[in-house]
């Protein structure tokens, strides 16, 4: 474009901050652009107008790396440098970077057409892209530092996390089971792990296994869950004016049969585990290392969780970034169930990954919440664990027949909620039958 245009643009971009944050049709947005070039210059071409929108649309030199499926996050270090984190390769410097701090101004004012007006104004904020990544600015008298994690178009099943080699098919189960329990007593789980260790896209992968009836309150910073399976889903994000500690508080005049928090970090746990013990289940994440440095992190400051409530979780899954052959996978390390209290918060470890020789013990019989569920559905312990072996089966089924994606998941789990045995015939498993029923 010559200069002419590049100013034209540079006020369309001006005025348009914040505008496109609720537009989600792309027709709209380049209509949106269009007007306002009109405004600037009424007898401006339709030629030069299509210029800018398709200037305005690109986002080079990182657009291509934004539409790679295997790159997880986009750091850009001012004029200096792009490097990506990669999930095949892990960590690794881009030849592409901006020549100047023009360039990358301009970049920056495209990314915030999709800030909210308050946040845009500040020098640290957070936008939402059109295709659903998160890109965090932080300006800075040298330029702009940012950091887009760049989320897949398709999240990752449960049956993609088997196979990636995350979990396994009986410990898939298991999770299907603390999501569903049995209709009258689902989990209260936390998922840990250290930054990138896979958190989320576990937290994601567990919307398969929900039931159809569920009212759920998702709190995140920023949007970052795929709710696409649930529709009596409410989905609220922190802002200045409405920090997580009040969402939380506020998810239980919502009438909620799950309240899911994105990252608990602060004194919202309180909040959280509160609402476990009247009987909203909850989930969520949290920065930790192992289910001990769970319990050690919400004890302490800032979450201050009073000891004797704690034990209203019912299991803490631990998720890691492990190293084989140079190679980063991510992996659940260990799952631990509460078993009361001593002197100390007991843990009942049922799955433990030892780092050293890559070798993981098989999952031992939930003891703790199994009971739970034993005493309210008046069924045997053996029946539960008999009904975590065949949705283990279903799960492979599905698996073997192609049908990997959360959707084709998700359609196939509440089938089976409605009618087991149906779904098992039509599974090639007639074999088998549905041992709890409730």
């Amino acid at each position: 474009m010559d200069e002419k245009l590049y100013r034209i643009e540079d006020e369309i971009l001006n005025r348009l901050v914040g505008r496109f944050v609720n537009v989600e049709k792309t027709e709209r947005r380049n209509e949106l652009i269009k007007l306002t070039a009109k405004s600037i210059q009424p007898d401006m071409g339709d030629d030069d107008i299509n210029t800018l929108i398709s200037d305005i649309n690109d986002l080079s030199p990182i657009d291509v790396l934004m539409k790679d499926e295997s790159i997880e996050d986009i750091m850009i270090n001012n004029t200096k440098s792009v490097f990506v984190y990669d999930s095949k390769e892990g960590q690794k410097k881009m030849n592409d970077r901006f020549e100047d701090k023009e360039k990358l101004s301009r970049f920056v004012n495209k990314l915030k057409l999709y800030a909210t007006n308050e946040s845009a104004k500040g020098n640290i904020l957070d936008v939402h892209t059109p295709s659903g990544s998160r890109a965090n600015i932080v300006s800075s008298p040298l330029g702009y530092d940012i950091t887009i994690r760049n989320f897949k178009q398709t999240a990752l099943s449960i049956i993609d996390l088997i196979n990636s080699g995350a979990l396994d098919y009986s410990i898939a189960a298991r999770l299907w089971l603390y999501m569903d329990g049995f209709k009258v007593r689902p989990a209260n789980l936390l998922i840990a792990g250290m930054p990138a260790a896979g958190k989320t896209t576990l937290l994601n992968s567990l919307f398969s296994f929900m039931r159809p009836e569920q009212r759920v309150v998702t709190i995140e910073e920023t949007y970052e869950l795929d709710t696409s399976t649930q529709e009596n889903c409410v989905r609220l994000e922190t802002s200045e004016d409405m920090p997580m500690v009040e969402l939380v508080k506020n998810a239980l005049r919502m009438r909620p049969d799950m309240i899911i928090i994105g990252e608990v970090r602060g004194e919202e746990a309180n909040d959280m585990i509160t609402a476990m013990n009247i009987g909203k289940i909850s989930m969520g994440t949290i920065h930790a290392s192992s289910s001990r440095d769970i319990i050690n992190r919400l004890q302490h400051s800032p979450m201050n969780v009073p000891k004797d409530i704690i034990p209203v979780i019912d299991a803490l899954i631990v998720l890691s970034q492990v190293y084989e052959n140079g190679v980063p996978h991510r992996k659940i390390v260990q799952i631990s169930e509460l078993a009361g209290i001593e002197t100390q918060i007991l843990l009942s470890d049922l799955y433990k990954l030892d780092y050293k020789t890559h070798k993981a013990s098989a999952i031992l019989p939930s003891v703790t919440y199994r009971d739970t569920l034993s005493t309210l559905i008046g069924v045997p312990p053996p029946d539960i664990l008999a009904e975590e072996n065949v949705r283990a089966m279903i799960l492979a089924q599905l698996n073997k027949l192609g049908r990997r994606d959360i959707r084709s998941i998700n359609e196939t789990v509440r089938d089976y909620y409605t009618d087991p045995d149906a779904v098992l015939a039509k599974l090639g498993l007639g074999n088998l039958h549905a041992v709890v029923r409730v």
